[in-house]
């Protein structure tokens, strides 16, 4: 007779969460054979989406002798934006839901298997994770999302990205089919991507928040200073592949300027901060959704640990300094507690108790992949040494 595993590892797999699997458009793919019913397609969904991006724009491009060089406005070649957008930005906002699936789920498995939900609090659990997935099955977000998309690249008309759709524009002014192509199919297509990972961010913030909600075992003393929780730190990476696509997209079109309209890198660089800021704030709102959860766990720990210490402390001064007999020497004696300055560690360790969950590592993971496209950027108009050596002089 086999004997039974463990609870927490038994209950960990169905106490995982994806904000991808079964979602609406997941299942659409599904019914049209583009995804294998048991898995996400990323690869062949990359593929499919950059090529019907890409492909009629080019097309139209050769044969209109627009690729290369033009007669009237510039040649597609000069439009980096296009082109990273096609078959850089869409394909890495695809590819990164199966790095989003497997994160999310190994994170929420793992509230299990460390121990901060107890067996106590597995229905709760379950009950929050239950909530959260029928919010990420309904179809009517995804309705909203895509209608977004659509009404705001018609009311955004092309005439206004005169000089982006220079490439596509006839010598009248009219714009060409992969003008339009690129108006009304590719610039949709990308919104609603995005679209669709800020909605799956915002599932994921709602699930922790849940999550934090409950009555969870965190541990004041931990040295992760997060009661045990630091492995939520690793989130904001599955979030890379989107933070790089989207700032190529952005230093894509300033690269073009730079370029071939002789723009001056600083006129950018408050843009570019502005973005890093707001997009990291966003990529962090899962991990602010724990805030409450420390805050209550840190503020209930530390009159506690306060009394412990100062009770000990006494009993101490007590024994030694007064010569007094102690009633109590348990305290003095319990091997967990420790002397006085080990004592004393276990208080500190409460009082610095983060109240957010966020670390360096976690702010790293969302800066460095920001920060790659637009130092390529940079790297065109400022001698790649010289960008090291101040960025080095900086550092040091």
């Amino acid at each position: 007779m086999t004997s039974p595993r463990p609870d927490a590892m038994s209950d960990a797999p169905d106490c995982g969460f994806s904000p991808v699997e079964n979602e609406p458009p997941l299942r659409w793919f599904r019914r049209l054979r583009l995804v294998p019913r048991d898995g996400l397609g990323a690869g062949r969904r990359a593929v499919f989406f950059a090529s019907l991006a890409w492909l009629p724009i080019v097309l139209w491009s050769a044969t209109a002798g627009r690729l290369f060089d033009a007669g009237t406005g510039e040649p597609l070649l000069q439009h980096y934006g296009v082109h990273v957008r096609c078959l850089l930005a869409i394909p890495l906002l695809v590819l990164g839901e199966a790095s989003m699936h497997a994160t999310v789920q190994r994170l929420t498995a793992q509230f299990v298997s460390s121990g901060i939900v107890g067996p106590g609090l597995r229905e709760a659990f379950g009950s929050a994770i239950d909530r959260v997935r029928r919010l990420r099955d309904a179809s009517l977000p995804w309705v909203l999302l895509i209608g977004v998309a659509i009404a705001w690249s018609i009311a955004d008309h092309p005439a206004v990205h005169e000089d982006a759709l220079s490439w596509a524009l006839d010598a009248d002014g009219r714009l060409g089919f992969g003008g339009a192509w690129f108006a009304f199919v590719v610039r949709p297509l990308f919104l609603a991507l995005l679209l669709g990972w800020l909605w799956r961010i915002l599932l994921v913030a709602c699930l922790l928040w849940r999550i934090g909600r409950l009555d969870l075992s965190l541990v004041p003393t931990h040295p992760d200073r997060t009661g045990g929780m630091a492995f939520v730190e690793k989130l904001p990476g599955a979030f890379s592949l989107v933070s790089f696509a989207l700032s190529a997209v952005i230093a894509s079109g300033w690269a073009h300027e730079v370029v071939h309209h002789g723009a001056a890198l600083r006129s950018f660089m408050h843009p570019a901060a502005a973005f890093a800021i707001l997009w990291t704030m966003f990529a962090m709102l899962p991990l602010m959704a724990l805030a409450p959860a420390l805050f209550a766990a840190r503020a209930r720990a530390i009159p506690g640990y306060s009394a412990l210490i100062a009770r000990q402390g006494r009993l101490v001064h007590r024994r030694w300094i007064l010569r007094e007999p102690v009633d109590d020497e348990r305290i003095l004696d319990a091997p967990e507690i420790g002397p006085v300055a080990d004592a004393a560690s276990l208080y500190e360790a409460v009082r610095r108790m983060r109240v957010v969950p966020v670390g360096k590592a976690a702010i790293l993971k969302v800066l460095v992949p920001i920060a790659v496209p637009l130092l390529v950027v940079a790297a065109v108009q400022v001698p790649l040494k010289d960008l090291m050596m101040k960025l080095v002089k900086t550092l040091i």
